[in-house]
């Protein structure tokens, strides 16, 4: 079974937002899987205040790019989608909620304290010259 998620890309200073849940030793964007009938892009917006706080603009957001790639903390064989939504930055500071314990402000140097998704994301951000 697959996973099915959506996330927003914050990028600010030439760095990536990331955060790590409870329990995980991975890092990952701000997002999480879309409730029955929620857009993905409605899902990342969602997601993104429950776990950081921020309020983004749905209208300023718009999709960046999707990630197919192995999901991280599950059977061998799964694999996960990650829509990834980037804009609608309200700016303000992210901070720690939910099942959020930490967060950071990731560049290229740091993809293998990332989940197998979000190294993939990396690189396109580095392709993109967003982040360095």
């Amino acid at each position: 079974m697959d996973v099915v998620a959506a996330a927003w890309v914050c990028v600010r200073d030439r760095r990536v937002l990331v955060v790590r849940a409870y329990g995980s030793d991975a890092f990952y964007l701000p997002g999480g899987k879309p409730e029955p009938g929620e857009t993905d892009a409605a899902a990342a917006v969602r997601e993104v205040r429950e776990e950081v706080g921020l309020i983004v603009d749905p209208a300023g957001t718009a999709p960046f790019t999707e990630i197919v790639a192995a999901a991280h903390n599950r059977p061998p064989g799964t694999a996960v989608r990650l829509t990834c939504f980037i804009g609608g930055d309200p700016g303000g500071e992210p901070k720690a909620a939910a099942e959020i314990a930490e967060l950071a402000w990731f560049g290229a140097a740091d993809t293998d304290r990332c989940a197998p998704a979000i190294r993939l994301l990396l690189d396109e951000l580095v392709a993109a010259d967003l982040i360095d």
